[in-house]
């Protein structure tokens, strides 16, 4: 009795090793199919073509394995075989972390974002005027700030609002940080605007209603200058990471990419921070991962605790809105801060402990 059990376990053992054989033959199988359809563009996972085959399986099966636990076998062995076609595509990407195991750190005039240590971008919503750009421009070199933002082109949810001052805002921007030796960066929300962004600004920024739009995307790729990639208010990470291919792919890989908060139910903030995303996203990609303090929260009163956690979940820098007089703001009044509150903040934020600054 005893040398039949070990003469039916290693007749057990070499169907083990017959089976892992033939899984991995039928893997490489997968594999290339997944390439075939990666190149058609055609869905990975086709749920009439797994029914038929179930049914094919279970038509032919003699037991002693029931029909149902057939199925529930093929169908781990098809969940294992879309999640590796999944993963050889993520290697794909030119923005995966898995293509690119180093950091992409981005120069931006003397300032490097995504290397060892973290940056600040602050600046109004909108540009208004030389008056209004110069108050924060000031407070931003005198608190060794090098980026600034400002707004020319504003998508806005209702076409009564303040829209932008557009080419003009542009100029009154690079004139103003010219003076004062800043970069800047500011959303441009057409294709055909990108060669005159390149004249005037030193980021491009595509905001968060645009994450999708694919020729703004693909011109922002053909572009010479850093681009700041928004996540889109109600898109899951991967279609957030697969935007920015949409920029690398068209040859500019200098895309840094920015958590702004996602819409959900919550009615106590003006969009919901997830900052599961920055570790996720740096975990995937090689890009720089920054934090929209400002519009991911909308409210003055939690800046610092999420600016905080931003920077303790690994995010390469925050960005804030800054305006001398909020109450007179164009755009987003409630939610910018007023030069003493500004400098507060960043007070705060460098006291943490939690900002690494450059040498």
């Amino acid at each position: 009795m005893k040398d039949h059990l070990e003469e039916l376990r290693v007749k057990l053992g070499g169907i083990n090793k017959e089976l892992l054989k033939l899984l991995n033959e039928r893997a490489e199988i997968v594999r290339n199919i997944g390439e075939i359809k990666e190149k058609q563009g055609v869905p990975k996972f086709d749920p009439v073509r797994e029914r038929a085959m179930l049914e094919e399986l279970t038509s032919q099966n003699n037991g002693p394995f029931k029909d149902a636990e057939i199925k529930h076998i093929f169908k781990e062995i098809f969940k294992a075989s879309l999640h590796l076609q999944e993963e050889d595509h993520k290697k794909l990407l030119i923005v995966s972390r898995k293509n690119q195991p180093d950091n992409t750190v981005i120069k931006v005039q003397d300032c490097l974002i995504g290397g060892s240590a973290q940056v600040m971008i602050a600046g109004p919503c909108s540009v208004e005027s030389y008056e209004q750009l110069r108050s924060v421009a000031s407070v931003l070199k005198d608190a060794g700030v090098k980026i600034m933002r400002g707004g020319a082109f504003k998508p806005r949810t209702s076409p009564y609002d303040f829209q932008g001052l557009g080419v003009e805002g542009l100029r009154m921007l690079k004139e103003v940080a010219d003076e004062f030796g800043l970069a800047t960066i500011s959303e441009i929300v057409h294709p055909a605007h990108m060669e005159l962004a390149e004249q005037y600004i030193d980021i491009i920024q595509i905001g968060a209603r645009n994450m999708q739009n694919f020729e703004l995307l693909k011109a922002a790729g053909e572009a010479k200058i850093p681009v700041l990639l928004k996540r889109g208010i109600a898109a899951t990470l991967e279609e957030f990471v697969h935007a920015a291919e949409y920029i690398a792919v068209k040859g500019n890989t200098n895309v840094m990419l920015i958590e702004r908060g996602i819409r959900t139910y919550e009615k106590w903030t003006r969009n919901t921070l997830d900052i599961s995303a920055v570790p996720l996203l740096k975990q995937e990609t090689h890009l720089p991962v920054l934090v929209d303090v400002s519009h991911s929260t909308g409210r003055k009163d939690i800046l610092l605790p999420c600016a905080k956690a931003a920077l303790a979940a690994g995010a390469d820098g925050v960005m804030v809105e800054v305006h001398p007089d909020p109450q007179t703001a164009l755009s987003d009044a409630a939610q910018q801060l007023d030069i003493p509150q500004f400098q507060q903040l960043w007070e705060g934020i460098r006291k943490s402990g939690l900002f690494k600054e450059q040498e």
